[in-house]
């Protein structure tokens, strides 16, 4: 395989024994392989140890899908920057499929699908392009930029860019329980941007809302799926909320009940972190179909910045019950996992 220096490179040396990556990606053809997917299908099934593969600048249009029968995959963009590394699609929930057997639907859309188990990706950014504009007949407009549904995965300077459903953190099944953790990662959309049922960590970075052009409602951050029996589902510490839109705007989130489920108890804890005067002194809202955000298990602790208002309407957590909801409290899960870099 080729060797190259790769300033992107050393998190990922440091798990895979000092040693280049297994394979390189280039689109100009230097590289083992000129997309991201054929690396992956060349990967070696059922690994125990990272596979690296090093993905050099440029904007790869595919889709990439990671199946579970190949764990251990990790993508390291080889630029200087995360938006130097590409990854991106543009499908919609709406758009037809060329075999004429209907739309994509959401988890469809995505461009990129996880579903290989401790998966690990550094210094570049998935993406969905969808053109809303562009595109007036297609209705349904949720556009996925990543799905996952795999366990133990960690994303380290990572962008995430869409606008509706930009990222689906899931699980297999609504009966298991999947994690990730998210290292000054910056995430962009308007609308459910950042949802599912998976435990998700958003440790440091920027989570940027979109403005949608409205002057009262430019859309939510989060739309959580936890189950009931599930104490842990998205927790953001140490992050900055912005966004472009008008001041009041925008929600943090709201509780999704997928097929109106009622043991799906949106989870949302936001501490420690900076929230923009975009957010009002409603945070949280209700979902269609009569799902109140005051039956969800929405908290914030210890925030600052113009929109971090402590009003009726924003439960608060106190030092006390703060303790407990923790990074590694949210990731230890059975197993003890502790990613590199968590604390």
């Amino acid at each position: 395989m080729l060797g190259v220096a790769l300033s992107g490179f050393a998190g990922a040396a440091a798990a895979h024994e000092g040693r280049g990556p297994d394979a390189t990606v280039a689109l100009d053809g230097h590289g083992d392989f000129a997309s991201v997917q054929a690396a992956i299908d060349a990967a070696p099934a059922g690994a125990t140890e990272p596979w690296v593969i090093a993905v050099r600048p440029g904007l790869y249009r595919e889709l990439v899908r990671v199946p579970a029968t190949k764990p251990f995959l990790t993508l390291v963009g080889t630029g200087r920057h995360a938006q130097d590394v590409v990854i991106a699609y543009d499908n919609a929930n709406g758009t037809p499929k060329p075999d004429g057997s209907g739309p994509y639907g959401t988890s469809g859309s995505a461009s990129v699908t996880l579903d290989g188990a401790d998966f690990t990706a550094r210094n570049l950014t998935f993406a969905n392009l969808f053109d809303e504009a562009a595109h007036p007949e297609i209705t349904n407009r949720q556009a996925v930029a990543v799905l996952t549904r795999a366990d133990r995965l960690v994303f380290d300077r990572v962008r995430f860019l869409g606008n509706q459903d930009t990222l689906y953190v899931n699980s297999s099944a609504a009966t298991v329980v999947a994690r990730a953790y998210f290292r000054d990662c910056y995430v962009e959309g308007d609308v459910d941007f950042i949802f599912g049922r998976a435990t998700a960590v958003f440790d440091g970075g920027q989570v940027h809302s979109l403005t949608r052009g409205s002057t009262t409602n430019n859309g939510y951050v989060t739309a959580p799926s936890t189950m009931i029996d599930n104490p842990y589902g998205f927790l953001f510490t140490r992050v900055r909320f912005t966004s472009d839109a008008p001041a009041g705007t925008v929600f943090l989130g709201r509780p999704w009940h997928p097929s109106n489920d009622p043991n799906a108890i949106g989870q949302v804890l936001i501490r420690d972190s900076w929230i923009g005067d975009h957010v009002g002194a409603v945070a949280w809202a209700d979902f269609s179909g009569g799902w109140s955000w005051r039956d969800a298990r929405f908290a914030e602790h210890h925030n600052r910045g113009p929109g971090a208002l402590v009003t009726d309407d924003r439960p608060q957590l106190d030092r006390s019950a703060a303790a407990a909801f923790t990074v590694r409290a949210y990731l230890a899960g059975a197993d003890g996992w502790s990613p590199r870099g968590s604390h």
